[in-house]
């Protein structure tokens, strides 16, 4: 089944989904970021077949989600790294991997815990107000326009009703 590319949608989410969109790369990013880097340690600890895991390296890396790093010489060996913006998905895991324990951990409960280095106590990801702390939620946010937004594919519907609300909360 081909995939509709999304990178043309006028939607931050949009856009994210047509990298991140599938199991595999949030499960190679979720590898990546706890320490796996090693082709053949992905492929054992996932599952997954050597040619679709190639796959999603290979577009991780041609997005500068993640860079192949040399760990040895001879023979040379590399390993994938997260970059600068891999790293930034980890608080979108965090907050995945929040929800799938909240609604699917099971009686045996989560599978792993977020240990807060800093202050020594386990974590849950808080999405949260970058001005006021507060927690966000679908009841005390609401989407406006941005520069960028636009009524086009995959924005017939949704382009229109945040434009509507463009003089209700100014800037």
């Amino acid at each position: 089944m081909t995939r509709t590319p999304l990178s043309d949608v006028a939607c931050s989410i949009a856009r994210a989904t047509d990298l991140f969109g599938d199991a595999w790369t949030a499960l190679i990013m979720r590898d990546v970021l706890t320490g796996i880097g090693r082709f053949d340690d992905l492929v054992h600890d996932l599952g997954v077949s050597r040619k679709v895991l190639a796959a999603r390296l290979s577009r991780l890396v041609e997005e500068g989600v993640l860079a192949r790093e040399r760990y040895q010489e001879r023979p040379p060996r590399e390993h994938y790294v997260a970059t600068a913006k891999g790293a930034e998905l980890y608080p979108v895991l965090l907050a995945l991997m929040n929800w799938g324990d909240r609604w699917y951990a099971g009686e045996a409960g989560p599978p792993a815990r977020i240990h807060h280095l800093t202050c020594e106590h386990d974590t849950t990801m808080v999405a949260a107000c970058a001005h006021c702390g507060e927690p966000l939620t679908v009841d005390n946010t609401t989407q406006l326009p941005g520069p960028g937004g636009q009524i086009g594919p995959g924005t017939q519907v949704i382009g229109p009703l945040i434009a509507s609300r463009a003089g209700e909360h100014p800037a």
